[in-house]
Parts: C-alpha cells; structure tokens; sequence
C-alpha cells in the first residue's frame, strides 16, 4: 500500500492504523508510533478518526432503521446494510481526502522512507486470546459504561427537576388551558401531555431550548440537541440518552422500544415526524464526521505533545459535521 498511500502524504504503515480505526481510534492512534516519519504520522494521527469506529455502530444502527426502508435490491441487497456500508466508505474516503488536503498545506521538512521488518508469524495461545479478549471487553464496560450511567443519571435528575413554577405547577397550567379550550382528553393522553410539559421546563428542557437556535437549521428538535452535546464525550451515550429524556417524559409502564418512541415524535408546531428522511440523513452525516469522543482527543494530545492539533481536529472535524449535516438537510427536507 506505500506507492498509492503516498499520493495522499501517507505512508504504507498508515493503512494499519486506518483499518484498526474501524474498532476504536485510541490504540489505532497508538498504532501511528511505527511511522518514522513525523509528517506522516501527524497526518495519520489527525485523519485516524474518521473511520467509521464501533462506537458509531449503535447510532447508525437505530438512526438506519427508523429512516431507511426494510427493503431489498435486485432481491438480495439490503438497503439498509448498503446504507451502512456506505456509511463506511465515506468515512474512510473522507480520511484518505483529509489527509491529501493536510499534505498540502502542512509544510514539515521531514525525509520519507519505507523500512519494515516481518515478524514471525505464529498462531496465538487460546489463552492469550481469550485473556485479552475479557481485558478489552471490561475495559470498554467499565471506560464507556461509567460515562453512560453518570450521564445517564445526571440527565434524568435534570429531567426531573425545574427551576421555574412553569415546571411546579405543570398539571394545574395544562388543565386549565385545556377547560379553557373546552378539551377534554383521554387520562393516559392528558398525563402524557402533563409529563411533555414539565420535561419542556425542565433544567434539561431549558437547556435543550437554549441551544434549539444553533441545530435548528439541521432539523434537529431540542431533545436531539441534548443528547448530540452530550455524545461529544462518547458517541455511545447518544441512544442512552434519547432513552432517558424519552423515559423521563413517559408515564406508561409498557415496555416501549425507543425506536418506537422516536419514530412516535412529532414537531409540537408543525405536527411533522421529527426524525423523518432528511433530518435523518441529516444526523448520520454529523456523526459520520463529528469529533465525539473525549478520550481520542486526550490520546491525541499524548501522541503529538500538544493541544494545539487536537484542538485543530476537533474544530475541524466538528465545523465540517455541522456544515455536511446542514446542506443535507436543507436539499432533502
């Protein structure tokens, strides 16, 4: 892979660190150390996180199936699987583009040669395999998992509670406006209704609405907004946290899937499904490209021995998220 990784100012080593990103891009950034060149390196380090990572996998997943028909192509294609697929590629393909546009542009006197040793090759101890199989496993329960539940249940807590007698007095405002109206309403219809109320002014509801200007133009209400914020210190709590707001505002005792609940959300404005194609569309191709993982841009600091390319990758990374997921929504709505 040297001659073609070449063109984009990488080096054959760089394709190591580009496949392993599929999994997770910490030990792929680690990974980078073998390239002696610091030029290529630093752009093998920078452009590593596009690739579409496992941490991606849940989001896509729900995302793909709430927007994208179960339907086939030529009878065996999944229109579904080739949207992940694609997913993938543009990932990869936005990683090999960066890295053409950094060599471009940084300008680093380093001399660039290929050198690589074999190793012998020997098939590994089962038990090796299957130690570091359990160390990864509880390493990434108890890295993520911890990240999870402490979101998890600092957004219920901000879901539960208000500063304002808006939140308070929740019931009393909804059935006066509704006696007001001459509404009457089934009991289940006018808890729920209830519940919406007090999440909307809630501390996360006003918190959600203060930040609805900035993601509105991506179709995104202020529940997506929360949980979007909340991802950018691990992609995974992206589900967990539409979970908890949903939940939060549900009185039922019936085990409703979220992506029943999310496909049930409609604008209370216009009426319209809030997670239709386009915003749909819209949110894969922010998370295809966004910069959401606290912990990549901690081990991006280690391996260049700076903040100054983290914060670069991040502000990059998220602008070009925002501008992508922008013009996606405004053709397709």
């Amino acid at each position: 892979m040297d001659k073609i990784m070449r063109r984009f100012g990488l080096s054959g080593k760089s394709i190591v660190p580009l496949i392993s990103g599929t999994a997770c891009a910490i030990p792929a950034i680690m990974g980078a150390r073998n390239i002696e060149n610091w030029k290529e390196r630093l752009i093998t380090i920078l452009v590593t996180p596009f690739t579409t990572c496992s941490a991606r996998l849940p989001v896509y997943a729900i995302l793909i199936s709430l927007i994208i028909p179960k339907e086939r192509i030529f009878g065996f294609l999944s229109l579904q699987g080739l949207t992940l697929m694609l997913l993938y590629l543009i990932g990869f393909g936005m990683a090999v583009l960066s890295a053409a546009i950094l060599n471009y542009f940084l300008k680093l006197n380093c001399k660039s040669y290929f050198v690589i040793e074999m190793p012998s090759y020997k098939v590994p101890m089962f038990k090796n395999v299957a130690l570091n199989v359990i160390e990864k496993t509880k390493a990434f329960v108890t890295g993520a998992g911890k990240i999870i539940l402490a979101l998890s249940i600092v957004l219920w807590f901000l879901g539960s509670h208000g500063p304002t007698q808006n939140f308070k007095n929740a019931e009393k405002i909804i059935t006066e406006q509704l006696s007001k109206n001459e509404v009457i309403l089934d009991s289940d219809v006018l808890e729920n209704r209830i519940n919406s109320y007090r999440l909307e002014n809630s501390y996360i509801g006003i918190l959600g609405k203060t930040i609805e200007p900035i993601i509105k133009p991506l179709g995104y209400d202020w529940k997506i907004g929360i949980a979007v914020v909340s991802s950018f210190a691990a992609r995974e709590v992206f589900v967990g946290t539409l979970a908890t707001i949903y939940n939060v505002g549900s009185h039922s005792d019936e085990e409703v899937t979220i992506i029943n609940r999310m496909a049930a959300e409609v604008h209370p404005v216009t009426g319209k499904k809030i997670f239709n194609f386009a915003s749909g569309i819209s949110l894969l191709l922010f998370y295809a490209f966004a910069m959401q993982c606290m912990s990549t841009i901690a081990i991006v600091k280690k391996e260049t021995n700076s903040w100054k390319w983290p914060i670069i990758q991040f502000a990059f990374m998220s602008g070009f998220a925002y501008l992508t997921a922008l013009i996606a929504y405004q053709i397709l709505k």
